[in-house]
């Protein structure tokens, strides 16, 4: 009978030599792969001290000692591998991009271009927006030169034209940063006598950054030692190709004085604007940005808007940061009342409840109730997070690289200064060959001279780190750098900053910390107390002593211990702080052997820029 029971099976069965069974399998399902009787399957199982019934499923691992035992090759199923679609990682939207990505297209129409006037000091940026409009502002100028943002509206064969005049005095760079970031395209001033200055690099980072298309005017070519052509090759050497040289930068000849080319300006900036046809929606919901605002003597509290979608109409409630109002009066940029202003107008508007902060946006919300409740809102939000104990924004090199690895950064930005133009070119060279394709680096703006409030702002502004070599830091920017979490890093060694730059980029360079002392305290008697155990009554001799701060604990010239103080007490009361002059009982958390005249020395670690 047991000779009968172990007949072998018919030669098909017999047949199977292999089969693929995927990670989990019942034992019905393994034992039809293995044209075998489930029976047979689950003596096999019982040999191994494993009881299942028929529908039980085992893993992997098992189903191979079954094919082991009856002599089939038991193989794993190849699962394709999941495609794995890396979704490119989207800059942040423009405000312009999100009105247009939330508005229908065939509701979009053409609205007119907004251009910022950009340029060096003297260069001729408001002549030539006198010259445009046929007013004299300058006369009415002190000294000459703009002393605040305005924004003016011209038509060019039936087409309209914003224009913001910036400031190009270098005590004005915010402004002029702020104008860059509401523009369509940026018209850069560059007097032919003098050429490319200093605030005209400026300019161009700025421009850039904002990634707006370019116009240069070249202006004064009336006057005598005007050189053209070596402005253009200056314009080359800073990244700015004219379409003389192949690039596609249009360069227009100007006379501001003599109100010559201003035709041909007008035409080249319609025709720039048409390569990439800018769209609004005049119906849709009326958004903008503040160009400034200004408390009137008389009107009370007036703002320069520029409308970037839908219509402002007088009457409308908005809201703009933490302000909010109905408007009682539009007035255009000739002081005229008007009833309503479509896209790309700029207005002035009576009626806010206080002034709003140049560069914030507005909206028209549906009443003034509604407007008000959200300037409420964003006051306590802002009130929130100020009492909020969160860390402030650092921009810091020595984390820019746990940013890449996140996902947060390409690219390292760096702005660059350095003492005299010898020195920017070898650094600036050797700087561009470090990173590879996870994390590069970026010189956004390299110029000769101290480190100004004007470089701490584009750096704060685009993500950067400033590196300077063999200058100094402005008072003005270094009080900014340190509100804005800039970092700001000098060297005196080429190598050394070009080092510091290649460990940063590979994950290397680890924040420098200095060792400050508080304060001291003298041990003038020492009790004990139940539960706590012996107390230091301590005089603060110099600087104060904090509750949790590290300390050491000497006696003459010998340390005997570092701790960190666990209580500190004036009198019965608990207190965060002792300062100079002061009585205290103080506690160490692992340390109690205190004796008279010992000396508990506080300090603390800071980073080191």
């Amino acid at each position: 009978m047991r000779e009968a029971a172990a007949k072998p099976q018919p030669a098909s069965a017999a047949a199977v030599s292999e089969v693929i069974v995927p990670t989990t399998i019942t034992v019905r399902d393994l034992a039809e792969k293995m044209r075998r009787s489930p029976i047979e399957v689950i003596k096999t199982l019982m040999n191994y001290g494993i009881m299942v019934p028929i529908t039980q499923s085992i893993d992997f691992d098992t189903a191979v000692a079954v094919g082991e035992e009856l002599g089939i090759a038991v193989k794993p199923e190849q699962l394709p591998e999941p495609e794995v679609v890396e979704e490119p990682k989207e800059a942040p939207k423009t405000l312009r991009q999100k009105i247009l990505a939330e508005e229908q297209a065939d509701q979009l129409a053409i609205r007119p271009p907004v251009v910022t006037v950009l340029g060096h000091v003297d260069h001729g940026k408001t002549t030539l927006l006198d010259a445009i409009r046929e007013t004299r502002v300058v006369e009415g100028e002190v000294g000459g030169i703009t002393q605040h943002i305005g924004a003016y509206q011209v038509e060019r064969q039936g087409r309209k034209i914003t224009f913001l005049d910036t400031p190009g005095h270098a005590a004005f760079t915010a402004m002029r940063a702020r104008g860059a970031m509401v523009t369509d395209i940026a018209v850069l001033v560059v007097a032919a006598d003098d050429g490319v200055m200093p605030q005209t690099k400026e300019a161009i980072s700025h421009a850039k950054a904002a990634q707006v298309p370019f116009v240069v005017a070249l202006n004064k070519i009336d006057k005598q030692g005007a050189n053209p052509e070596r402005v253009k090759q200056e314009l080359a050497d800073n990244g700015l190709l004219i379409e003389e040289y192949g690039g596609d930068v249009v360069c227009v000849p100007v006379s501001a004085k003599l109100r010559r080319g201003i035709d041909d300006l007008l035409e080249n900036i319609l025709l720039v604007a048409d390569v990439d046809p800018l769209l609004a929606n005049p119906s849709g919901k009326c958004i903008g940005t503040v160009i400034e605002g200004r408390l009137d003597k008389t009107r009370g509290p007036l703002a320069t808007l520029l409308v970037q979608n839908g219509t402002l109409r007088a009457g409308d409630s908005i809201v703009t940061g933490e302000t909010y109002g109905r408007i009682r009066a539009l007035l255009n940029d000739k002081g005229e009342t008007i009833t309503d202003a479509p896209p790309s107008s700029p207005v002035v508007v009576l009626g806010l409840a206080d002034v709003p902060a140049a560069g914030d946006t507005f909206s028209v919300e549906a009443n003034e109730r509604t407007a008000r409740s959200i300037a409420v809102e964003r006051q306590q939000r802002r009130r929130a997070e100020a009492t909020a104990a969160a860390a402030p924004k650092v921009i810091a090199l020595e984390n820019i690289f746990a940013q890449a690895e996140a996902g947060h950064v390409k690219e390292l930005n760096l702005i660059l200064k350095a003492d005299v133009q010898g020195s920017i070119e070898p650094i600036a060279s050797s700087l561009l060959k470090l990173g590879d394709e996870k994390l590069k680096v970026k010189i956004l703006h390299q110029a000769t001279g101290n480190i100004t409030e004007s470089d701490t702002m584009l750096a704060e502004a685009s993500g950067a780190i400033i590196l300077g070599f063999s200058v100094n830091v402005d008072p003005a920017a270094q009080r900014m750098a340190e509100a804005e979490g800039v970092d700001i890093r000098i060297y005196n060694i080429i190598y050394n900053l070009v080092d510091d730059v290649q460990k940063a980029l590979t994950g290397l360079l680890e924040p420098v910390y200095k060792e400050v002392v508080t304060g001291h305290a003298e041990v003038r008697a020492v009790f004990r107390i139940s539960k706590v155990g012996r107390v230091a009554g301590c005089y603060i001799t110099d600087g104060e002593i904090n509750r949790g701060a590290s300390v050491r604990v000497k006696r003459g010239a010998e340390m005997l211990r570092e701790d960190r103080i666990s209580a500190l007490k004036r009198f019965q009361e608990d207190v965060t702080e002792v300062k100079t002059g002061f009585e205290c009982g103080v506690a160490l958390f692992n340390f109690n052997d205190f004796e008279v005249g010992d000396v508990i020395e506080a300090y603390k670690k800071e980073r080191v820029s």
